[in-house]
């Protein structure tokens, strides 16, 4: 009987094409969405995952870790005398001007990093050495800066050539790979003093302190000690990353824009696949009605609906999340805009396409439970 089921399905091309169409469209629009949602909440998180720590100490009034509130240089004493720190070291971070070839300008993040640790280094190095950042007025710029610093320039700009900071000659050293940021600029790393000077002058400079706990010491644990005692803003790199999506969801319009697109592909799949199948049964009540008068149960004509219903839905879906594969891939190579699509959004995916075959089905089902067997014999 299921094959006869498999078989009415298959039959009524015009249904089943509508049914497939819509269970993929609403595959593909939450899945691709919900992706490039989480491609952004990565962006918002590229500074924890460029310049790792364990702990970031940072003005109280700070929210999120794109933010940047300067503090004193005397801070960073005052947090390596904190019981349980092994060491800390001053990070500059801030928005730049780089002075390009042809005369243009494009924005940058210079990174100045503890000039003998280099602690916050870039981890993957493409050309370069990452100590030759030690040379006077040397910095390293990261893949995505390739790309913007080399306008005006006949070939891509390299090891060896120059831009300027804010009137400063900058000599590239080093070319590494980097996570793009929320801002979408990209890193040039040097020095902490040479970043100093790169920069205007402003009474505060130092912009994060970078910490590490000693041996047998908890994160958690030192970056608390490190608030109560300092008065300054002390978080793991797990709690900074959570404040930084917690803060984006607050006060930006990105998860509510996400969100409503997300439902409205739910909504859409939901009224197309509902409609449809229910349109189907209605086609085949008449053989419906002769396999009842033939003596099948609405138990076994349940299961044949089920299976109906579980057909286009995995068929739908596999298409939909083929489809969303290719265009991820295709935003990849472009870089715009992010993608992530970690297992969690195919599987809730899967789910919700099951619910809408589910609901479809039971709009059919009430319909085959009220029939009679006679209809079959009705002129």
């Amino acid at each position: 009987m299921y094959h006869i089921a498999l078989k009415m399905l298959f039959a009524d091309r015009a249904k089943y094409i509508m049914l497939i169409s819509g269970l993929t469209f609403a595959a593909l629009l939450m899945t691709q969405q919900a992706g490039v949602f989480f491609g952004i909440l990565g962006w918002t998180n590229g500074n924890l995952k460029n310049i790792r720590s364990q702990i970031w100490v940072v003005d109280p009034k700070v929210e999120q870790v794109n933010e940047i509130k300067a503090m004193r240089d005397t801070d960073v004493n005052r947090v390596r005398s904190v019981p349980g720190v092994a060491w800390a070291v001053p990070t500059f971070w801030n928005p730049q001007q780089a002075r390009l070839a042809d005369g243009s300008f494009k924005p940058i993040v210079l990174v100045g990093l503890d000039n003998s640790s280099l602690v916050g280094r870039p981890v993957h190095m493409i050309a370069g050495r990452i100590e030759d950042m030690r040379l006077p007025n040397t910095v390293i710029i990261d893949d995505l800066g390739v790309q913007r610093l080399s306008q005006g320039r006949k070939k891509p700009i390299g090891i060896g050539d120059t831009f300027e900071i804010n009137d400063k000659e900058a000599r590239i050293v080093g070319i590494c790979q980097t996570e793009k940021m929320f801002w979408g600029y990209p890193y040039v790393f040097t020095t902490y003093d040479q970043a100093l000077r790169f920069a205007p002058k402003q009474r505060k400079m130092l912009s994060f302190i970078l910490a590490e706990p000693a041996e047998g010491q908890s994160a958690a644990a030192v970056a608390k000690r490190i608030h109560e005692e300092t008065g300054l803003g002390a978080h793991t790199e797990e709690e900074f990353g959570a404040m930084t999506v917690k803060w984006f969801f607050k006060n930006t319009g990105i998860p509510v824009s996400f969100a409503t697109t997300i439902i409205l592909g739910f909504i859409v799949g939901f009224a197309i696949a509902g409609q449809t199948f229910y349109s189907f049964i209605l086609e085949n009540l008449r053989h419906i009605g002769a396999l009842k008068a033939m003596g099948a149960s609405n138990g076994l004509l349940t299961r044949m609906v089920i299976l109906q219903a579980i057909t286009v839905g995995i068929i739908g879906y596999g298409i939909g999340i083929g489809l969303t594969v290719v265009v991820g891939l295709a935003f990849l190579q472009k870089g715009m805009p992010p993608f992530s699509l970690p297992y969690e959004v195919p599987l809730y995916t899967f789910f919700a396409i099951l619910f809408i075959c589910a609901f479809a089905a039971v709009l059919g089902l009430r319909k085959i439970f009220n029939l009679e067997p006679a209809i079959v014999f009705r002129g």
